[in-house]
C-alpha cells in the first residue's frame, strides 16, 4: 500500500495552524529580549545609586557585626569562640564593602562622566580609605592565621593582630561616621514633615543577593572553621581560670 498524500486543503490548514503558533522568542505575549532586559535590570542596574545602596547597606550590616564583635573583644576569654565565629563571618561582608566602593573608585578616576557628576567622597574620607583598606587586610590575614597557627606560635602575629585591630576599629568608625549623612541621604526622603524610605527598584534583586550571599558566605566559612576553635578555647579557658 502507499502512502496517502495530504489534499490542499490540509496543506493550507497546516500553514495556518503553523502560522497561528507562537514564535520561539516568544513567552506569553513577551519576548525573550524584554525578559533577560528585565531580569539583568533587577540584577544590574541601578548605576551610581544601586551602588551608593550597595554600599550603604553593606556598611550598616557591618554595623551591627562589629557591634557584636565589640562585646566579645570584653570579654575576649569566656568568648573566644563568638569572637572567631563572628570574625569569620565578617570576611565576606568586608570583601563586598571593598568591592563596591573599590568598583566606584575605578569609575571615578577613570572619568565615567555618571560617577564624575555625582562627585567623588569628602577629602577626609579619601585620605584615610587607603589605611582602611590596609588595616582591614591586615587584621582579618592576622585573625586567620592565628586561627591556622594556634596560639602556641602565635606571639608576635597575635601582637601585630591586636594592633592592627585597634588601627583598623579607629579608621573604621570615622569611615562610618563620615559616610553616615550619605547613608541617610541615600535610604530615606524628607516631604515637608514626613520621612519616607526612598526606594530604588532597578537592580534590587541583585543587591539583595549580594548581601545574602556575603552573609551566608560568612556562616558557611565561620562553621567549617569550627573545629579549629578547640585550641583556642581551651587556651583562653586555661588563663582565664589561672
Amino acid at each position: 500500500m502507499t502512502a496517502r498524500q495530504p489534499t490542499p486543503s490540509q496543506h493550507n490548514a497546516e500553514r495556518r495552524f503553523t502560522q497561528r503558533q507562537p514564535k520561539g522568542e516568544e513567552l506569553g505575549g513577551r519576548d525573550v529580549a524584554a525578559i533577560d532586559n528585565d531580569t539583568r535590570s533587577s540584577l544590574l542596574a541601578g548605576g551610581v545609586e544601586g551602588n551608593e545602596r550597595l554600599t550603604a547597606a553593606t556598611g550598616l550590616l557591618l554595623i551591627l557585626l562589629l557591634a557584636a564583635l565589640g562585646v566579645t573583644i570584653v570579654r575576649i576569654r569566656p568568648l573566644i569562640s563568638e569572637h572567631l565565629f563572628i570574625g569569620l563571618l565578617l570576611i565576606p561582608p568586608i570583601c563586598l564593602k571593598l568591592a563596591s566602593t573599590g568598583y566606584r573608585f575605578v569609575r571615578y578616576y577613570t572619568s565615567n562622566p555618571v560617577y564624575r557628576q555625582r562627585g567623588a567622597p569628602p577629602t577626609a574620607l579619601r585620605v584615610i580609605a587607603p589605611a582602611v583598606v590596609l588595616a582591614s587586610i591586615t587584621v582579618f590575614a592576622t585573625g586567620v592565621a592565628l586561627l591556622a597557627i594556634g596560639p602556641s606560635a602565635s606571639g608576635t602575629l597575635r601582637g601585630l593582630h591586636k594592633a592592627s585591630f585597634i588601627v583598623w576599629i579607629a579608621l573604621t568608625s570615622l569611615h562610618v561616621l563620615g559616610h553616615l549623612p550619605d547613608i541617610q541621604k541615600t535610604f530615606l526622603t524628607k516631604h515637608g514633615n514626613r520621612v519616607e524610605y526612598n526606594e530604588l527598584a532597578a537592580g534590587k534583586t541583585g543587591r539583595t543577593l549580594a548581601l545574602v550571599g556575603a552573609l551566608l558566605g560568612g556562616v558557611v566559612l565561620a562553621i567549617v572553621l569550627i573545629p579549629h576553635f578547640g585550641d583556642w578555647s581551651h587556651f583562653e579557658a586555661f588563663h582565664h581560670h589561672h
